[in-house]
């Protein structure tokens, strides 16, 4: 197989995971191609079904692409749900900020780690405010933040407590306030 014909079966989301890692294996010096691969793994990731294309051989990719210096595939294990966590762990010291934004963002990063990443740069703290797993503390202070998106974002995090979406009904924003009206009839709902 030439470069050509991997780049083209590289765009097919549903290749089987294991042509994705002999494609991998053969071209893993070539960045161009290890980008597609980090690209196919996000496309066959669905955020509303997380199960769905987990395996040992995805887990595999994406702790070896964690490692490559390509920073767009670095990008693309960050914000995966099935990177372990050792790996987003390691990812949460990237070098490159918009990595450990997306570490930040994704729904398995365990707590421990996105307390770590509160105190990093703006960006970073950013990802913070819509993870369900951002301890209501971090949350509680993201609510007084002076970026209206930081706020709206935990307006319509599914951990904000109550009294927090109580508050932010009253931000003088109003997508905001009605990210938080929407959130909280969710609960009384449910």
């Amino acid at each position: 197989m030439n470069k050509e014909e991997a780049l083209e079966k590289l765009e097919d989301k549903n290749l089987p995971l294991e042509e994705v890692q002999t494609i991998f294996e053969m071209f893993c010096d070539d960045m161009h191609i290890v980008g597609h691969v980090a690209m196919n793994l996000s496309l066959r990731t669905s955020v509303y079904d997380r199960e769905k294309e987990k395996s040992p051989i995805m887990e595999e990719l994406l702790i070896k692409l964690s490692d490559v210096e390509d920073m767009g595939s670095r990008w693309a294990v960050a914000k995966n749900p099935h990177t372990p966590i050792h790996i987003l762990e390691k990812l949460a010291k990237d070098p490159v900020n918009l990595v450990r934004a997306l570490v930040a963002t994704n729904p398995n990063t365990p707590s421990h780690i996105l307390q770590n990443l509160f105190s990093d740069e703006k960006i970073v703290r950013d990802g913070l405010s819509g993870n369900p797993n951002t301890p209501i503390k971090i949350l509680k202070t993201l609510a007084d933040d002076s970026d209206k998106m930081v706020r709206m974002r935990v307006a319509e995090n599914p951990s904000a407590p109550i009294e927090l979406l109580k508050r932010l009904i009253k931000d003088p924003d109003e997508n905001v306030a009605k990210a938080a009206k929407a959130n909280l009839s969710k609960r009384e709902i449910a």
